[in-house]
């Protein structure tokens, strides 16, 4: 393949992950996919292996048009929103163990921590699927998320303790699992 043939590819690449872009309406994740693929199609057309002296065409419009297309994201969602969108997702009658954790480890990967009426919701979905287990790792993941911050943990698990105690779930200082 000529250099000529594979940046023409690499354009092409760029293009399609553009359209796959658009069609997703500028979500996040294929977004910063079209900026690392256009920047990394911009850098191999100016340093293509044939060097400075057979210099290759100049990036097209992809890398023009990403910017418009990656930056403006649209609305932004409120903390209530946010938090009545997580609410509604674990109580879903029909939830099964599978989406429990997918939703957990989506929540998890957001740089915040669950606000307790979610984590409420997510253990009583914990107890519509008689998943004890999954229950004590959702307050372990609490507990990790809050950090530094140690005054998150115990407020969570004060706001919680009713649910708690109503669904009989030990959080895992009462396990003993803090000493592992």
């Amino acid at each position: 393949m000529s250099d000529v043939e594979w940046a023409r590819s690499i354009k092409a690449e760029v293009a399609a992950y553009a359209d796959l872009c658009d069609r997703r309406k500028t979500e996040y994740s294929s977004c910063a996919a079209v900026r690392r693929c256009s920047v990394a199609a911009a850098a191999v057309a100016w340093t293509s292996p044939r060097g400075l002296l057979h210099p290759t065409p100049a990036p097209g419009p992809a890398t023009a048009i990403q910017s418009i297309r990656c930056y403006s994201h649209g609305s932004h969602e409120t903390d209530e929103e946010f938090d009545a969108r997580w609410v509604t997702y674990f109580n879903k009658p029909d939830i099964d163990a599978w989406e429990l954790r997918k939703g957990m480890n989506t929540l998890v990967g957001y740089d915040l921590v669950p606000e307790p009426k979610i984590i409420d919701a997510a253990l009583r979905a914990c107890r519509r699927l008689n998943d004890f287990a999954s229950a004590v790792r959702i307050l372990e993941v609490v507990k990790d998320k809050a950090g530094s911050h140690k005054e998150i943990y115990p407020y969570v698990i004060q706001e919680l303790r009713p649910t708690l105690n109503e669904l009989g779930i030990s959080t895992p200082e009462e396990l003993g699992l803090d000493k592992v």
